[in-house]
């Protein structure tokens, strides 16, 4: 059923192709540009292939933003969740079944999902195949059975794609194809490495993200999916994007091994001019952890998808931002010039930290985004909203360079996904393994100080820690930016469990204390950073 050839690209073809949506856009060529024959035939389909979705994406920039059509079905519209649910592919339809180590299914529109996506697939000869929606691909189970005949019965008049899709892959063992991907949603997409379940997303793009004027939430539109040889571990994805204010071409190579990356390389074409433009951005949940001193009326200690913000300098520098779930929006920006990287990573991996046997929240994917060239000057963006349930998306993070984007300019931005577990192979450094706040009252005390004063401990463990006595001068470097701080020690707890840091805070009428802390011996700093910021409001 996926086998209709609806066009071919060749060289030729896309050059073709290309120079039409270059003229429709005012799009000239130079003899050193894609108008010499020569250099589309020196070129792979591939390659030729981002250079006209690049062209689709300049075209649909020059013009005003039109709005994908939505579905005509109003009983896809109006299905609730467990409809949805019941909705399920059937795996025998897979693109690419028993051809590849990859495999690829698709998701039903409907529920939220109300503007499909058009879908191909390129092959090796630049054959280009629209995957149309049938309701055979899938099973309708339960409350969504009579779907399927009303389906059947309005297709005629209604155009259908696909709400998305998911890519199948032998991750944990060559008997069967795990999920290893999912691009279903906006402009959405989440990852997973060997033996992790979903839990945190990634974005292509985040615009006005906690912005007054409000978010803009750009869509992938169209993939073009690269057929991959039998045995090759990498698979290549085109997209194109559309918002109000930007259009942009992507490539994205998913790679499957050991860990799973995906390299993005995007061309971003403005429409207007972007107060604030996220690259890279990542979607997290935090409800409660161990850092959280309010009473949370729930059987799990914790419930979150990440708990961190890991971020390095230039310099080699590594900063640890235990997340919170604050009582208003908060929003902190971290200034680098040319970061190494950051990420939403899930550390803590203990079951019997969050006794969840269904969500397994020890087994969400940490993610890591690496530059693949320079970014320059600009920050990176931690926003924190509050929320009163695990099903909400709470923690984003994101960079926003200094040099703004502005209606008619391009930008190309080139960086890498890494999935892992708590720790990045690159990072020696010991880390925080723990955050915990509480009243630094003493038990009994007559006169004891207000909620604000507070005592924290922040336990290290790893990298040259390992090795230390604990006769040698291992020394806490700490500052605050207002209040005063006093007990500081430092300790060797029992049975290998690292170092704690222990201190008391005192806000001294400031509302916000930014906190920054590190070990040293003698002179040498041998842990990350830990920063945290305390909100005296949250001891109300």
């Amino acid at each position: 059923m996926f086998n209709h050839v609806i066009k071919k690209i060749t060289p030729v073809h896309l050059r073709k192709q290309l120079f039409s949506v270059a003229c429709l856009s005012g799009l000239v060529f130079t003899n050193t540009s894609y108008a010499n024959t020569e250099n589309f035939q020196a070129k792979t389909p591939e390659s030729i292939l981002f250079d006209m979705v690049s062209a689709r994406a300049k075209a649909l920039a020059e013009k005003p933003y039109q709005e994908a059509k939505p579905i005509e079905l109003q009983a896809l519209t109006d299905i609730d969740y467990q409809a949805y649910r019941a909705i399920r592919f059937k795996a025998e339809n897979a693109l690419w079944r028993n051809q590849s180590l990859f495999e690829v299914q698709f998701f039903h529109p409907g529920f939220l999902y109300k503007q499909p996506v058009t879908i191909e697939t390129v092959n090796e000869q630049g054959d280009a195949t629209k995957i149309p929606f049938s309701p055979d691909a899938y099973r309708y189970e339960q409350t969504a059975a009579p779907l399927e005949k009303l389906i059947k019965e309005q297709l005629g008049a209604t155009q259908l794609g696909h709400a998305g899709f998911r890519v199948h892959f032998p991750l944990n063992t060559q008997e069967y194809k795990d999920e290893v991907a999912v691009f279903q949603g906006a402009s959405y997409f989440r990852l997973v490495g060997p033996n992790q379940i979903y839990g945190l997303s990634a974005r292509g793009l985040a615009i006005d993200t906690a912005a007054a004027s409000g978010e803009e939430f750009p869509t992938f539109k169209q993939f073009w999916l690269v057929k991959p040889k039998e045995n090759q571990s990498n698979l290549v994805i085109y997209a194109l994007l559309d918002s109000p204010s930007v259009a942009g071409a992507y490539r994205f190579n998913l790679q499957a091994a050991a860990t799973t990356k995906l390299k993005v390389e995007a061309r971003l074409f403005a429409r207007q001019d972007i107060q604030k433009l996220g690259i890279a951005p990542l979607t997290s949940m935090f409800h409660h952890g161990e850092n959280t001193n309010r009473f949370v009326d729930d059987f799990r200690p914790e419930v979150h998808d990440s708990d961190g913000l890991l971020m390095q300098a230039s310099d080699g520098q590594w900063t640890w931002r235990p997340l919170t779930n604050p009582k208003e929006l908060r929003v902190t920006s971290f200034v680098y010039t040319n970061p190494k990287g950051f990420g939403l990573l899930q550390r803590d991996r203990d079951f019997n930290h969050y006794l969840d046997a269904e969500a397994h929240y020890g087994k969400r994917p940490s993610i890591w985004i690496e530059p693949d060239n320079d970014w320059g000057d600009g920050r990176i963006e931690l926003v924190e909203i509050p929320t009163n349930t695990e099903t909400n998306d709470n923690i984003v993070s994101y960079w926003v360079s200094d040099q703004k984007l502005k209606a008619g300019q391009t930008r190309n931005f080139s960086y890498t996904l890494s999935t892992f577990d708590s720790s990045l192979m690159q990072h020696q450094q010991a880390q925080a393994i723990r955050t915990r706040n509480g009243w630094a009252a003493l038990p009994g005390e007559n006169n004891p100080p207000p909620k604000s004063k507070r005592q924290f401990i922040v336990d290290f463990k790893g990298g040259d820690l390992e090795n230390l006595s604990e006769k040698l001068p291992l020394n806490a470097d700490l500052a605050l930016s207002g209040g005063s701080f006093e007990d500081l020690t430092v300790t060797k707890l029992p049975e290998n469990q690292g170092w704690r840091v222990s201190f008391k805070i005192s806000p001294k009428d400031k509302p916000v204390i930014d906190m920054r802390l590190s070990l040293k011996l003698r002179d040498q700093q041998i842990s990350e950073v830990w920063n945290y910021v305390w909100y005296t409001n949250d001891a109300s």
